[in-house]
């Protein structure tokens, strides 16, 4: 069925992300996984740059171990656009996983401005499983820096990278 991109800052990647990529892997031929920096305030005035966890390479090196089991899943780093990575890897939709409304009105005013810039970046919504309801990377980061157990939040190979690589 064509080539999904799905974006995002991955700090880190949750399940819950896994579960959309995994559907999406299901459906499409090939799923390009982007690693991104949220560079919005490059772009619109008043906007706070992001504060990441942890940097570009390391989030791209937890999403290939996450999505590793995915044969047809290609994980890369991106910066720039998602409009113009959408014409770079030949993408024929953007899958974009949502919880709840709130998810789903932050990504819509995000689709509405790529499909306006690039007829191309069409935007295709997956709802969450009901189980990755509370799973978030903010909470990942959370529980990272309280010293908690990841299970069920972040994949076991990540959990395991992670525990051998402390943060300073």
């Amino acid at each position: 069925m064509g080539t999904a991109l799905i974006p995002g800052s991955y700090d880190p990647m949750t399940l819950g992300h896994l579960d959309i990529i995994t559907r999406a892997a299901a459906k499409f031929d090939r799923v390009v996984v982007a690693v991104m920096t949220n560079d919005m305030h490059k772009y619109v005035a008043g906007v706070t740059p992001k504060v990441y966890l942890f940097d570009e390479t390391e989030r791209t090196h937890m999403a290939r171990l996450t999505c590793a089991h995915l044969p047809n899943v290609e994980v890369i780093s991106a910066t720039g656009r998602l409009i113009d990575l959408v014409d770079r890897v030949g993408a024929d939709l953007i899958v974009k996983g949502v919880r709840n409304e709130a998810d789903f009105a932050y990504e819509q005013t995000h689709a509405l401005y790529n499909r306006a810039h690039n007829p191309r970046a069409e935007t295709v919504y997956l709802p969450a499983d009901p189980s990755f309801d509370g799973v978030s990377s903010t909470l990942a980061r959370q529980m990272l820096r309280e010293g908690q157990d990841l299970s069920g939040i972040l994949a076991p190979e990540v959990i395991q990278w992670i525990n051998t690589h402390p943060r300073d």
